[in-house]
């Protein structure tokens, strides 16, 4: 039975029927199912309320489960596993499909992070790996790149122009994911998003909701006003979108690979065009940029194993440092919204975003001390200083040990029917990045630079006041939040998990894991449940509409917390191997209609 309907639970649906009435985005449908009907950006998503969270349900299958953002690009990776392809097939052909009818956020202009689990075979033991194809600093980089001659920052400077792009590694951790782990020939896994671009696909509501936001300054670019707008005006609803310089591009990475966007064509085009515009980017920049394999940050919460991204990942190292402050307290015993579940999380996430912002940056450029972090010695200090009846004020918490991420990533799942799994979290920062395409490569390039400390002290575009260790400098990957995770329970595939949506996507990934494994949720209520956010500073906690009812916000009030109600945020695209029936259970995001669960 589901802990929803625990006393707390209770007292909340009660006030949450009289307060929210509108409609809930139902769980997208069985795949053979008609196609959603309605579709919309994830901002526009209503509330949902615990009387429709009780009845959401997953999609189920019982071999293999993808789900992503886009409907289209989840077709593509159930077609690769049904002709014998493995997770990782599916997730760089899916990778490929959402950078054509995901263009806001899938990517090849920008990177990310990949989990992989392996299963146990015959000949090797089950094991999980993490790829960094997160984009890297440009050699001419320096920590004052985004400040006047004062020493002020420039507002914009890191998100609108060629200097906030950082050197895209979509392509090299695709190509090396499939290289190194992957059945099936590049030509293979290419030709589904190429076939997209070429011939195009028909625009939905989702997809317009989120075109529209870039509309005017798709104008601003001759060469994307070519592709994004039609006839100079936004595009509508049954529109067909295509991609000839896209399909280009990708034709020429299907044929020679990394060398084609690192070394040939591809890469002189943006080069070309960043020197164009005032940017730094150089050959040199492609030519040295690598996707690094390493091992993944692990941690144990209530028997089962949390398997998360470590540096330049923030998002591991924090998720498993909330989880160990909260591990002795008995969330399932005091239910989802209650006064205490929501205290403790907030105080949690309070302490560990401010380690999180004052200790971790790339590995390659400073000493990561996670083992402190996550060391019992350093969480019980924590644990002390949290007061069962009082907020502790965010001013009064520092870094405890001594002395950003874009909103519009996306996130996608995959799993296969011998048990192999992919969580990929990848972006390009803002939707759209820096809204500039380089002559007729037909992909939006990123702003990810900006994800660095432009000075610090001095808030980003998410409010994350970090420090000097994540700072600018050549070669230098940002801090990220992108957390795509798994959890296993016996050495088993449990769930893989992730999401977009900046800072908030430590919390958003945290607490699909606290939904299923503290308050007996299904994927679905998991995925759907209103969601909190507190990441240090400032000294607020988001919570969607629905996760708090009247009584319980005052107490907490009462107590010292501040809050802000936020629509909606993520869009965490999940799967679980359920311990009841064996199947595999999918949740596409109430938040993404325009995304799919689907399986066989």
């Amino acid at each position: 039975m589901s802990r929803l309907s625990m006393p707390g639970a209770r007292t909340a649906l009660a006030a949450l029927s009289l307060m929210l009435s509108v409609p809930v985005v139902q769980a997208a449908p069985p795949p053979d199912s008609a196609a959603i009907s309605s579709r919309a950006l994830d901002a526009t998503a209503p509330p949902t309320t615990l009387a429709a969270l009780a009845k959401a349900r997953p999609v189920t299958a019982k071999h293999a489960m993808v789900v992503t953002a886009q409907h289209l690009a989840t077709k593509v990776g159930v077609n690769i596993l049904k002709q014998g392809g493995n997770a990782i097939d599916a997730a760089v052909a899916v990778g490929y499909a959402l950078a054509v009818v995901h263009p806001c956020c899938g990517n090849i202009g920008g990177g990310g992070f990949m989990v992989v689990h392996l299963a146990a075979t015959k000949t090797h033991k089950a094991r999980t790996v993490f790829l960094d194809f997160r984009e890297k600093a440009p050699i001419k980089a320096s920590p004052t790149l985004f400040q006047d001659a004062q020493g002020n920052v420039v507002k914009g400077r890191s998100t609108d122009t060629y200097l906030g792009v950082g050197v895209p590694g979509t392509v090299m951790g695709l190509e090396e994911a499939r290289r190194k782990y992957g059945t099936m020939s590049r030509k293979q896994l290419m030709q589904p998003a190429i076939a997209l671009a070429r011939n195009g696909y028909v625009l939905e509501q989702g997809d317009i909701n989120i075109m529209h936001t870039r509309a005017k300054d798709f104008a601003k670019y001759p060469n994307v006003a070519k592709i994004f707008l039609k006839d100079g005006k936004p595009y509508q609803v049954g529109d067909r979108l295509k991609q000839p310089q896209l399909a280009h591009t990708l034709s020429l990475i299907e044929h020679d690979g990394t060398r084609a966007f690192y070394h040939g064509a591809i890469a002189k085009a943006v080069v070309k065009a960043s020197q164009a515009h005032g940017g730094i980017l150089t050959m040199k920049d492609f030519a040295d940029y690598t996707a690094p394999w390493t091992r993944p940050i692990t941690c144990d919460y209530r028997g089962y194993e949390v398997i998360s991204s470590p540096p330049p990942s923030s998002g591991g190292t924090t998720i498993c440092e909330i989880l160990g402050l909260i591990k002795p307290y008995p969330f399932a015993k005091w239910g989802y919204g209650s006064a205490n579940s929501v205290h403790y999380l907030i105080e949690a996430e309070r302490r560990a975003f401010a380690d999180r912002n004052t200790y971790l940056g790339d590995p390659a450029f400073v000493k990561n001390p996670i083992d402190k972090l996550l060391s019992p010695a350093h969480l019980a200090e924590m644990r002390s200083t949290i007061q069962a009846d009082k907020a502790t004020p965010s001013s009064q918490i520092h870094g405890s040990l001594g002395a950003a991420e874009g909103m519009h990533t996306t996130h996608f799942s995959v799993v296969d029917a011998k048990g192999n799994a992919v969580s990929c979290t990848y972006t390009i920062n803002y939707l759209f990045g820096i809204a500039q395409m380089a002559g007729d490569t037909g992909f939006f390039l990123n702003n990810e630079m900006d994800d660095f400390t432009s000075k610090p002290g001095v808030p980003n575009t998410f409010g994350l006041v970090q420090g000097k260790i994540n700072q600018i400098e050549p070669g230098k990957r940002p801090l990220s939040s992108m957390s795509p995770s798994m959890v296993l329970k016996n050495g088993k595939l449990f769930m893989v998990t992730g999401s977009p949506g900046g800072s908030t996507i430590i919390s958003t990934t945290l607490e699909s894991m606290l939904n299923v494994i503290d308050f007996g949720m299904n994927m679905q209520q998991a995925v759907n449940a209103p969601r909190m956010h507190n990441q240090w500073l400032p000294d607020v906690t988001a919570v969607e509409p629905g996760l708090l009812s009247p009584g319980v916000k005052s107490q907490l009030e009462a107590m010292g917390h501040h809050f802000k109600d936020v629509q909606s945020w993520g869009a965490d695209e999940a799967i679980l191997r359920s311990s009841k029936t064996g199947l595999l259970e999918g949740a596409n995001d109430r938040r993404r209609p325009a995304g799919l669960a689907a399986g066989y």
